[in-house]
């Protein structure tokens, strides 16, 4: 895909895309009370702490819920593609899009795991694919960096 648009960069998500670019999955993590947190944001929810490090989520998760947009097809897209809530097993949920998989194969439940894909504009992102899908055949490199 060429021309997907680039994600907003600010100083509190910065640290999420570089871990992308670096095929890792970054998860903010409040230091005064360990709650986990994304989408990334300046202060803890839980207990208002402003104080917060990053830990390196394992990529695996469940879908919670998919759509496939119809209409007006978006720039940057392939005519048909799926958009997923993903419940990392750590317990913080993504959306992102869910690849390898058909429409019709894609269910609530499904076991995934993360991929990066790199695009035409030195876009890393992270996509979901059905856990123990083949890398080559789902697009984009396998894993996070902790299966270095």
């Amino acid at each position: 895909m060429s021309g997907r648009l680039a994600p907003s960069m600010t100083p509190d998500t910065e640290f999420f895309w570089q871990g992308c670019r670096d095929h890792r999955l970054l998860i903010q993590r409040c230091t005064d009370c360990g709650a986990l947190r994304h989408p990334p944001r300046p202060m803890c929810p839980s207990c208002t702490s402003l104080a917060w490090e990053t830990v390196e989520a394992s990529g695996r998760g469940t879908v919670l819920s998919f759509v496939m947009p119809r209409h007006p097809q978006f720039p940057g897209f392939d005519e048909r593609y799926m958009v997923a809530l993903v419940e990392l097993e750590e317990g913080t949920r993504l959306v992102s899009n869910l690849v390898g998989t058909t429409p019709e194969e894609a269910s609530i439940g499904m076991a995934v795991e993360v991929r990066f894909e790199q695009f035409d504009n030195d876009v890393v992102l992270p996509q979901f694919v059905p856990a123990g899908a083949d890398a080559d055949a789902a697009g984009g490199t396998a894993g996070t960096g902790a299966d270095r």
